[in-house]
């Protein structure tokens, strides 16, 4: 039992959503009590003390969409890339980079996503993965170092036809052989998609294997108009939009997450509506690929449930809620427009993102939840409060001030150090792994 205190809480719940001098009380995996400081401290006085130092404390941070094949990349420079479209930006570095992945460097990949992650507040985290040199037991691999480094993950493999049908055939496989694991062994921490990649790279006759192995066991997990190639290729293919080509093999529905959605039509986010199918915005990515600012706006208008992820070009999801606020406002050419949009994103939405694959509440601090809580080191010089919140963490705050991350009742991070985990032994083993890696991408 661990009684977290002495800071100011923020709970994400409208019933009591700020507490001025707060106290939570977790036993196990759960919240089981709320309220000040002198009443939670009063009231279970076994509970060992967590100290907030007086900063922040709040529900743990969700990030809907990443790639932990990407671990390994920070820095590197492959000889010869210097692309000029989004074709170029996969071909030239990250399908260069995961044709050389091992289960190694899979392992590493995972733990240096992992140990950001804790250092951020991330303890949820909806994974994509892409090891073409060695597929068979990835995802695995990456739910071992998930349950050993205490982040709830919910992992698929992303499927394609780029590296020939013998490789989409075990890409398929490990999706189905992960997803009857999750089935025949619960983990309140772990859960499965069925991961596919762009919609230019899959065919009709992998759409067909897709839907067979799945056979509605879980959603799906995909990426589409990214970039206009999937536009262009359902068009100039298959005389259809994309997400008609979706709505044709039955992957759109209320546990179907369509990453990016940049290029889509209204017509195309009526039908996203219609089946309650989540979108997952990646703003810094999108960005940085030059591909385009994706139509939140209007998908909120739509009724779409939009959520927030990073495609692992952050593990701050502060990070990316600046980034996402600024780029609509850009876009629009309007100031005043995306706050409540954005923030809705990271800090309600991505929480019933993950209610459809994880049973116990995420993303609030309340009696009952789940015991995902950190501590974030911020003093304002201006008055802070429940209502002005969100306004602190988008012009003054970063991930990397969390200072204590606790998910699923366990303590990850106190004060700035990893509990039960060995840093200085897994930092060396993945630079190890890294530079072993990188010599065999620029041999």
């Amino acid at each position: 039992m661990y009684l977290i205190g002495n800071g100011k809480l923020f709970t994400r719940d409208e019933s009591r959503p700020y507490i001025e001098n707060g106290g939570v009380v977790t036993e196990g995996n759960r919240i089981i009590a709320v309220g000040t400081f002198a009443e939670m401290k009063e009231k279970y006085p076994q509970a060992e003390f967590v100290d907030a130092h007086g900063q922040l404390m709040m529900p743990a941070f969700i990030n809907a969409h990443t790639h932990i094949y990407s671990g390994l990349a920070r820095g590197l420079s492959i000889n010869g890339y210097n692309p000029t479209n989004f074709y170029e930006i996969l071909d030239g570095m990250w399908w260069k980079l995961d044709r050389e992945l091992t289960l190694e460097d899979t392992k590493a990949s995972a733990y240096a996503t992992y140990l950001e992650c804790i250092r951020n507040g991330v303890t949820t985290v909806f994974d994509h993965h892409a090891s073409y040199k060695e597929i068979p037991g990835s995802l695995f691999v990456i739910a071992d170092c998930a349950k050993e480094m205490g982040v709830r993950s919910c992992l698929c493999y992303e499927v394609s036809d780029r590296d020939g049908e013998a490789k989409c055939e075990e890409a398929i496989r490990e999706n189905a052989d992960f997803i009857k694991h999750c089935k025949e062994n619960p983990d309140p921490m772990l859960a499965a998609m069925f991961g596919m990649h762009a919609l230019f790279t899959l065919s009709d006759k992998t759409f067909e294997k897709c839907v067979k192995a799945n056979d509605g066991r879980t959603g799906y997990h995909i990426h589409i108009c990214e970039g206009l190639n999937d536009v262009v290729d359902s068009r100039d293919k298959y005389h259809m939009l994309p997400v008609e080509r979706l709505e044709k093999w039955g992957i759109l529905g209320e546990k179907t997450i369509l990453g990016h959605c940049i290029h889509v039509t209204e017509p195309e986010m009526d039908k996203i509506a219609a089946t309650n199918t989540m979108v997952v915005n990646n703003p810094e990515s999108n960005m940085g690929n030059a591909v385009g600012c994706s139509p939140i706006l209007k998908m909120f208008e739509k009724g779409i449930l939009l959520g927030m992820g990073t495609d692992a070009y952050t593990h701050d999801m502060l990070e990316s809620l600046k980034v996402a606020l600024t780029i609509q406002r850009h876009n629009a050419g309007m100031p005043n427009v995306a706050w409540n949009e954005v923030t809705t994103m990271l800090f309600r939405n991505n929480a019933k993102i993950a209610a459809q694959y994880f049973d116990v509440p995420l993303g609030v601090i309340k009696e009952g939840a789940a015991a995902d809580i950190i501590v974030m080191d911020y003093l304002p010089f201006t008055p802070i409060s429940g209502d002005n919140l969100d306004g602190h963490m988008i012009f003054g705050m970063n991930g990397r001030q969390c200072r204590t991350t606790m998910a699923n009742g366990r303590l990850l991070y106190r004060d700035r150090e990893f509990v039960d985990i060995d840093e200085e032994r897994l930092s060396a083993k993945i630079k190890a792994t890294a530079a072993k890696l990188w010599s065999r991408v620029n041999p």
